[in-house]
């Protein structure tokens, strides 16, 4: 299931997870973020159960972008307890971003 992070559930959610975490950083206006939306929704049913998987709308969550540097989107930021453990900038294949998250089961 695809989640949608904000400022006000993005410690609970992502830092207090247990499990690894993927957050995609975009906004509704970026082309590139919204052809790498379906690579992230097949992934958060791919990983279902064994990692949390969404999105952080920049313009509506300044708050945690500000916190993690966002200056590009789109952003995915990979997270383990509660540690931002890699980082990928800008649209990639499905193949990468879930290898980059295999790594963190």
């Amino acid at each position: 299931m695809l989640i949608e992070f904000t400022d006000s559930n993005f410690e609970e959610l992502v830092l207090k997870s247990d499990k690894p975490v993927l957050v995609d950083f975009w906004a509704e206006w970026c082309g590139p973020c919204r052809m790498i939306t379906p690579l992230i929704k097949d992934m958060a049913e791919t990983f279902s159960g064994n990692a949390v998987i969404g999105k952080l709308d920049v313009d509506s969550n300044p708050g945690v972008s500000s916190k993690f540097g966002i200056r590009s989107i789109p952003t995915l930021l990979y997270f383990k307890d509660g540690k931002q453990v890699d980082k990928q900038v800008g649209v990639t294949s499905k193949a990468n971003l879930s290898s980059k998250l295999e790594k963190l089961l």
